[in-house]
C-alpha cells in the first residue's frame, strides 16, 4: 500500500506524519455529509444523555419501525448491525459462499469479508474507457452457477457511478437462475438526484436472494454511532440473524438519534446542497485536459491525472499542505497511482479546494 493511502478517518494519523494540527485539515477523504448531523437529532440526544444509564430495548422495536417508515418495509425485514461494516461481516458469514464475485474497483473490506468467511474471491472490474459504467449485457454474461455471492457497492465508491434500479433487477433475475446471493451496498444512495431510481430496496419485495445495506454515517453525518441496517425478505437469512445476533449491539443513543430519519428539512437541505456543489465541482473541473473527471452520481467525484509524470501521492501532498485531506487511490485494486477522490464539502470550502487541485493537474 501506498504510504499516502488513508481511510478518510485518519485525520490524527497525517496530521502527525506531516506534523500538521488535525484541527486544521479539512477531510475532503471521509465522504460525510457537510452539514453536520441532525439539528433534531443533536437534541435529542443532548435531551437524553441520561439514557445511557440504561439498557437498550433488546428488540429495539421503536427503531426498528422508524428506520422501516424511512425505507417504506416491514419492521421485519430489517436487521441491525454496529455499522455497516459488522453487516458486512455478518452477510459474508451467514452465506459462507464458496466463491465471491466483487464488482470492482471497489472498497477492499468486502473481499476481506469473503475471504474470513472461507471464500475464493473473484473481481468484475469495470474499466475506465467505459467510464466505469456498467454494460449489463456483458456482466451477465460473468455470472455462473460457480459463484454464491455477489457484492455490489451502489453508487460506487470510488467512481461515484450508479446501477439502476432497472438495471439491477435484470442483474438480480440473472443471479435468481444461478442461485446467487446479492448483497448491494448503498451507503451513499441517498445523496443520489433520485434515490428511487436507484435503490434496490423496492426489489427485496421481489427478490428473496437480495440484501440492501445502509448504514448513517455518511448521509446522516454520524459515523460515531456505529448504526447500519439491512433489508431482506430472505426467511432463511432473517432467522440466522435473529437466533445468532449479539444481544444489545446497538446502542441506546441509536435508537434516540434516530429522529434523525424524520428530519425532513435536513434531508432535503442536504440534497440540495450535494447536488447544487456536485454539479459546480464537475462543470469546474471538466474543462481541464490535463485531467479526466468522472461525472460523478455521489457526494464525491473521482479524477484521473493525465500528466505522465503526476501522481496521485503528490497531488495528494500538495492539498494536504494547503489544508485539503484528499484520498489517494493508489490502494484501490484496477486503479493505481494516478487517481484521486474527494467529496463536496460547503460551498466557500469545495471552491477553495478546486481551485487548489487546478493548481497542481
Amino acid at each position: 500500500m501506498n504510504n499516502n493511502t488513508f481511510h478518510g478517518s485518519d485525520l490524527e494519523t497525517i496530521a502527525e506524519k506531516y506534523h500538521l494540527d488535525s484541527s486544521t485539515i479539512i477531510p475532503y477523504a471521509s465522504n460525510v455529509n457537510p452539514l453536520g448531523m441532525s439539528p433534531m437529532a443533536k437534541e435529542a440526544l443532548a435531551e437524553h444523555i441520561e439514557a445511557i444509564q440504561s439498557y437498550p430495548d433488546r428488540d429495539y422495536t421503536n427503531l426498528r419501525a422508524t428506520i422501516a417508515k424511512y425505507c417504506g418495509v416491514e419492521p421485519d425485514m430489517l436487521v441491525l448491525g454496529n455499522g455497516t461494516s459488522e453487516l458486512i461481516r455478518t452477510v459474508t458469514a451467514a452465506i459462507a459462499p464458496t466463491k465471491t464475485m466483487v464488482l470492482g474497483p471497489c472498497y477492499s473490506e468486502y473481499a476481506n469479508a469473503a475471504r474470513m468467511a472461507g471464500s475464493e474471491v473473484v473481481t468484475y472490474m469495470l474499466k475506465n474507457p467505459e467510464d466505469f459504467e456498467i454494460d449489463v449485457d456483458m456482466f451477465l454474461k460473468a455470472l455462473n452457477d460457480s459463484i454464491e455471492l455477489l457484492i455490489i457497492c451502489n453508487p460506487n465508491n470510488p467512481t461515484s457511478k450508479i446501477i439502476t434500479k432497472e438495471q439491477m433487477n435484470t442483474i438480480l433475475t440473472c443471479c435468481q437462475q444461478h442461485d446467487i446471493f446479492v448483497m448491494v451496498d448503498e451507503t451513499y444512495v441517498e445523496f443520489v438526484k433520485d434515490i428511487n431510481l436507484v435503490s434496490s430496496v423496492s426489489l427485496t419485495r421481489k427478490f428473496d436472494n437480495l440484501i440492501v445495506l445502509r448504514g448513517v454515517s455518511k448521509f446522516f453525518a454520524v459515523p460515531g454511532l456505529r448504526l447500519g441496517y439491512a433489508v431482506t425478505n430472505n426467511e432463511d437469512f432473517l432467522n440466522a440473524a435473529s437466533n445468532n445476533k449479539v444481544p444489545w449491539n446497538i446502542n441506546t443513543f441509536a435508537s434516540i438519534a434516530s429522529v434523525m430519519f424524520e428530519d425532513e428539512h435536513y434531508i432535503n437541505l442536504t440534497k440540495s446542497l450535494i447536488q447544487t456543489e456536485r454539479n459546480l465541482i464537475f462543470s469546474a473541473l471538466s474543462s481541464r485536459k490535463t485531467i479526466k473527471v468522472f461525472k460523478p452520481e455521489a457526494n464525491f467525484v473521482l479524477i484521473k491525472l493525465l500528466k505522465e509524470e503526476q501522481t496521485a501521492s503528490e497531488v495528494f501532498e500538495y492539498c494536504l499542505k494547503r489544508g485539503f485531506m484528499i484520498r489517494d487511490c493508489t490502494d484501490y485494486e484496477g486503479l493505481g497511482d494516478k487517481y484521486v477522490r474527494f467529496c463536496f464539502m460547503k460551498p466557500e470550502q469545495n471552491d477553495n479546494m478546486v481551485n487548489t487541485i487546478l493548481e497542481i493537474v
